[in-house]
């Protein structure tokens, strides 16, 4: 009998496996495609909105639930996304989440009012879901070789960490040389071609025994994390000490803790305490959920600075993130293979989170009227190679050791990990900015159209420098749990002889 040691670092020799094969970058190419179209859909509706706000005649109030739905779906039902891949095949889940993300994003981009648009960025949240996790398994149990798989999952990483800038430029070209329905048509065009590849290059999965699935464990931690997800987009509209933020959010920390103690005791948990308990994947969820903080206040207040101090197009404003998009991409596809066997993933790790607070604190310099090439491009350019660096060496290290039955779960919590972070800072920096924009007009009395433009500003710094400090926490955070040595690679899974 196989003890869970034994099974959470097995070797990726079985015999009847399938691990790095002759396809195995083609099945990149289609497992790219798919993580592009689900990390775009993050981004590029924002900047689609207030022309769908027009088109369909709904409220500011209501305009948020077109983000918040996703983001309630998606980050709620992604442990069971990922447990579903692992009992029911990840080639199967794969296309079934592409289809569905297909069709929800046609019901989308056809909606003719405000509650058929919500319910279909609701359904995208829940093929999300099911999408993400999949694709990242498939990535772990396709590359096996460990020169290899850090070559895969730094350009997954690059994939991953680029799409949201990439989705602001991208929202911008469809919302202004089309419409905004194209933010959504075009991902049938990227679900199209990932179908066919994946049809065509995944091999199907075959399994002997397929454990229960356990509901309870299900249940409650889907239920905590939309009351936390819930709790955090609460926050920011209707404050922290609101009575529905505060019972949203301790009711979600509550059930958290509920389910640890499920699944210390279940037979078939849906998360395994040793994917979470292993220090490697520990500290890279760590990672991960730091980076979904910080990169958040980047995108979001950097965006309101270019649009509304510098007048920058939507346009302009996705081409202006494009030397950080370059810096990520660079940063992820070569540190994995060339930085992680020479100084080991913690030290590549930290140093990715303290280029990142460098660049984040170099922009907290800028003012109502600073150059783009003087204040902005330099921080860009050192955010995108930190966050690359970080990011897709802890891709790797989240999915390190880990047996083929548990692929699916362990990139599930990358995904969480990410998407609560992104809640978090959402609602956190939202805060602060509101209330050092606030501070400042007070402390400037008459408010002068130079006064608000310079709280602008302030807003904007003060988040800068509290995601600098929360990268400089996770630097020291992973540097303490993360052990310093190369990660054992996932092991293939059992596939159909061809």
């Amino acid at each position: 009998m196989t003890t869970a040691l034994e099974k959470d670092v097995a070797a990726p020799a079985a015999t009847g496996r399938r691990g790095s094969h002759a396809l195995r970058w083609w099945v990149l190419a289609v497992l790219g495609v798919a993580q592009l179209m689900v990390v775009l859909d993050a981004t590029v509706v924002n900047i689609a909105l207030p022309e769908a706000q027009l088109d369909l005649g709904f409220s500011n109030a209501d305009r948020q639930w077109v983000i918040t739905g996703y983001a309630l779906a998606f980050g709620s039902l992604l442990l069971l996304g990922g447990r579903l891949s692992d009992l029911f095949g990840r080639r199967n889940t794969f296309i079934a989440g592409l289809v569905g993300f297909a069709v929800a994003s046609a019901v989308g981009g056809a909606a003719a009012n405000f509650e058929v648009l919500v319910g279909a960025r609701v359904a995208q949240g829940v093929f999300g879901a099911l999408l993400a996790p999949a694709a990242l398994s498939l990535l772990t149990v396709t590359f096996t070789e460990p020169a290899e798989r850090a070559k895969a999952f730094g350009i997954f990483g690059a994939i991953a960490g680029a799409g949201g800038a990439l989705g602001l430029l991208l929202g911008g070209a469809l919302t202004e040389w089309a419409s905004w329905r194209w933010v959504m048509y075009v991902n049938l065009v990227f679900a199209a071609v990932a179908l066919v590849g994946a049809v065509m290059l995944l091999a199907k999965h075959v399994t002997t025994e397929r454990p229960r699935l356990d509901i309870p464990g299900t249940i409650t931690v889907t239920a905590a994390l939309f009351a936390i997800v819930y709790g955090f987009s609460h926050a920011e509209s209707d404050g922290w000490t609101n009575s529905v933020t505060l019972a949203f959010l301790i009711g979600g920390t509550a059930l958290l803790a509920a389910f640890v103690a499920i699944e210390r005791r279940v037979a078939h948990p849906l998360l395994p305490m040793r994917v979470v308990l292993d220090r490697t994947r520990g500290a890279s969820y760590i990672t991960v959920f730091a980076i979904g903080i910080g990169m958040f206040a980047m995108f979001l207040f950097l965006t309101y600075y270019m649009q509304q101090q510098l007048a920058y197009s939507p346009i302009i404003t996705g081409v202006a993130f494009l030397p950080m998009v370059a810096g990520m991409v660079a940063s992820s596809t070569t540190v994995p293979s060339l930085l992680v066997p020479k100084v080991g993933p913690r030290v590549t790790v930290v140093a990715g989170f303290l280029v990142s607070a460098l660049g984040m604190a170099l922009l907290t310099q800028i003012g109502v009227d600073t150059a783009y090439a003087t204040h902005i491009l330099p921080s860009l350019i050192l955010m995108g190679i930190g966050l690359g660096t970080a990011m897709s060496t802890a891709f790797i290290g989240a999915t390190s050791g880990v047996h083929h039955d548990d692929a699916g779960v362990a990139s599930a919590m990358v995904n969480t990990s990410q998407q609560v972070g992104g809640s978090i800072g959402t609602a956190l920096l939202s805060t602060l900015a509101a209330t050092a924009f606030n501070d400042y007009v007070g402390e400037h009395v008459p408010p002068s159209p130079a006064v608000l433009a310079e709280a602008a500003v302030e807003s904007y710094t003060t988040t800068f420098w509290w995601a600098a400090a929360i990268f400089v926490a996770g630097a020291v955070i992973t540097g303490f749990i993360m052990p310093n040595k190369a990660p054992v690679p996932a092991e293939g899974e059992p596939v159909l002889a061809h």
